[in-house]
């Protein structure tokens, strides 16, 4: 993917053409072996890194117009601070530690392209050990070994463009479950493929009919609605769009279906109560995995709906409480999450309570209480923690 964005971009290319040793890690666009001299007069390397915004596949004008530098603060050849460009620390990359951001805006235009703002900086920087060490150069005709395997069909530049790229990285490698994939599971899928996770496994046998289509995010077209597709197969073809490895699985969990969940590190439970379940949960446990379950139980009562959303989360930490919480019967009047009434907004809700707590899970999230229990109460904008480790 890296390298095709290369190919794609004059000015990312002309970096490359002219000698300049770059890449793109996560969102950003890193410049390597730029020599540099410090206070003491000692030429080192160092590391230009610039944010990089794209619409696509395509690069568009730079902003903002500072980079972060990664090594000393870069001085003139007498040992002085170079003039023009200021300093402060930030953080950048999982894989990357910037010291410093400099700031050298060309005019009120700023940077029209990437090659324009690299090179300026890079020989603003190197100027000074030039004259130390003549011949000295940020022009290296070096290519990086190998471009970065992503999840994702084109670079996520959110994360890094807002420095929170060493917490995204925290949710690399995770091969995800989502066990049902209706009015909450499927907003569960639209925020979790937006993170670095390794593969999204949907498990769900039903159709994507129409009454789905206004509990779920986008919107289908009637011709979607009359072809009548499973929900695993017409949501992995939206979501494969951005993320790679979404794999669907037009099944119910039964005996002979339950070993696909074999291999994932996460399961989010987002279906109906009933033997499934039970088998679902009790595959999870013994493989030693984490999990939430998540219910919603509404009830129209003079003319207007409230009720409770639950989101229950198993860790092998806390298992003893979660069948107090989460019910495997088929439905029934005392069960107040046994309602089938649905809204898309408080789907929307419930999965973005689950998906949060799987993020506090892995770190992402600070998380004081370690609740393994959240309900919502929708009449008194109620939120209740419970089951704490």
């Amino acid at each position: 993917m890296s390298a095709a964005l290369f190919n794609l971009n004059q000015d990312l290319q002309r970096l490359r053409e002219d000698g300049y040793f770059v890449q793109i890690t996560g969102g950003l666009l890193v410049m390597r072996e730029v020599p540099y001299v410090t206070s003491m007069r000692e030429v080192k390397m160092g590391t230009i890194i610039s944010t990089l915004c794209l619409s696509g596949d395509v690069t568009q004008k730079p902003e903002p117009h500072t980079v972060h530098f990664e090594g000393e603060f870069p001085c003139n050849a007498d040992g002085t601070t170079i003039e023009g460009i200021s300093a402060g620390a930030v953080p950048a990359a999982p894989t990357l530690t910037a010291q410093y951001m400099l700031s050298s805006k060309p005019g009120p235009e700023g940077y029209q392209d990437y090659y324009q703002k690299m090179a300026t900086y890079a020989a603003i920087i190197a100027g000074p050990a030039a004259v130390l060490k003549p011949g000295t150069t940020s022009r290296v005709f070096r290519q990086p070994d190998t471009d970065e395997d992503s999840p994702f069909n084109y670079v996520e530049t959110a994360s890094d463009r807002v420095g929170i790229g060493a917490l995204t990285a925290r949710l690399e490698g995770e091969c995800l479950a989502i066990i049902g994939v209706g009015g909450t599971g499927s907003y569960v899928l639209d925020q979790v493929a937006k993170t670095p996770v390794r593969e999204i496994r949907l498990i769900d046998s039903d159709d994507f009919l129409q009454h789905n289509a206004f509990r779920a995010p986008g919107a289908p077209s009637i011709e979607t609605l009359r072809e009548a597709p499973k929900k695993v197969d017409y949501f992995a073809e939206i979501y494969s769009r951005m993320h790679r490895q979404i794999v669907p699985h037009a099944v119910q969990i039964d005996a002979g279906t339950v070993h696909l969940l074999e291999g994932v590190t996460f399961a989010f439970l987002c279906m109906d109560a009933g033997e499934p379940k039970r088998l679902a949960m009790q595959k999870l446990e013994e493989m030693g995995v984490s999990f939430v379950d998540v219910g919603m139980g509404l009830e129209l009562v003079n003319g207007s709906l409230g009720g409770i959303l639950r989101v229950t989360a198993s860790t092998p930490d806390m298992r003893s409480h979660i069948r107090e919480r989460v019910s495997f019967e088929g439905g029934g009047g005392e069960n107040v999450y046994a309602s089938n009434i649905q809204v898309a907004d408080l789907n929307m809700l419930n999965a973005a309570l689950a998906v949060i707590k799987w993020k506090k899970l892995r770190g992402f999230y600070r998380d004081l209480d370690k609740e393994h229990h959240c309900s919502y109460t929708t009449d008194g904008n109620m939120l209740l923690n419970g089951d704490f480790v």
